[in-house]
């Protein structure tokens, strides 16, 4: 399950309520892509947005239409007692794992962030993958930190940011992880423009914003990767440059993911919960134009 390509979809939703017709559909296109696995209420899934209601809404809906698909759950909030509820839900829906990040308001300390998840794998009975996302969270984890997490029960998979494109130094960093992890515990890469280099310097998944939209693409690049072709891997990640440049222009992937996920007629308009906004104008127009260029599918 904490392996191949991990696709993470939009929560599409406007300032009235979920829009589950289009989520569902979203699931529906990756369980025909044949993703390896389905990421729901990450960060491209709007977690932070939705009350607890919403969120075991969307993870009925999820676990319902993925169909032999795993369904990972994520379970972060402010509080740890929140925490241990959504955990709580996410069993009950039937989902197969959980993803949780240190979220706070206050930045957390280390010890803090290891009670944090001392607390929630000692009342898990599901396997978790901590979410290393230094650039929502503000929390930065060391190796020594990942190790002690990584020995707690229940712990099956590390979701770190993007490596270096140099593929010596992106080797090493992930070498150095594992040298401080059970050898049962996989590494997963997100941060889409780095995937192929983190692909092919060793990690085990990718956690893929693009492929909750586009799992076709991003499915290739997985393949070639996983197949020993790290020239093609490297190839097929290239030619989406301009969609990397894109997401590091506007803040990150979410608005922009969400656009093409509107651009394509996914999802309606608007499809992202206020203050956030999809492109507009120039950004919005060379969006268009690149998915049409690229071929996304």
């Amino acid at each position: 399950m904490f392996s191949g390509l991990s696709a993470f979809p939009l929560t599409p939703m406007n300032e009235r309520g979920l829009d589950e017709g289009a989520f569902v559909r979203l699931i529906e296109r990756l369980v025909t892509a044949s993703v390896d696995s389905i990421g729901v209420l990450g960060s491209t899934g709007n977690y932070a947005y939705l009350t607890k209601t919403e969120r075991a809404r969307v993870l009925k809906l999820a676990v319902e239409h993925a169909g032999n698909i795993p369904v990972i759950a994520g379970i972060a909030a402010l509080r740890t007692r929140d925490v241990l509820t959504l955990a709580e839900n996410a069993e009950a829906a039937g989902v197969s794992g959980v993803l949780m990040a240190p979220m706070s308001y206050q930045k957390l300390l280390p010890e803090e962030v290891f009670g944090l998840y001392e607390t929630v794998t000692r009342a898990l009975s599901l396997p978790l993958c901590v979410y290393d996302n230094p650039g929502t969270t503000q929390f930065v984890f060391s190796d020594e930190l990942h190790a002690r997490i990584a020995h707690l029960p229940h712990v099956a998979s590390i979701k770190i940011p993007a490596v270096s494109g140099d593929p010596v130094e992106a080797r090493l960093r992930i070498e150095r992880l594992r040298a401080h992890i059970p050898a049962h515990i996989t590494i997963g890469i997100s941060g889409d423009g780095s995937a192929a280099h983190g692909l092919n310097a060793g990690c085990d998944a990718w956690y893929s914003v693009i492929g909750g939209v586009f799992p076709s693409t991003a499915l290739e690049i997985t393949r070639a990767a996983q197949a020993g072709n790290t020239q093609e891997a490297l190839r097929l990640s290239q030619r989406l440059q301009p969609l990397w440049e894109l997401f590091a222009e506007y803040g990150g992937s979410l608005r922009v993911i969400a656009s093409a996920a509107e651009l394509r007629g996914l999802v309606e308009q608007p499809c992202l919960p206020l203050p956030l906004n999809a492109l507009s104008g120039e950004g919005r127009s060379r969006l268009k134009i690149l998915i049409d260029e690229l071929n996304l599918s």
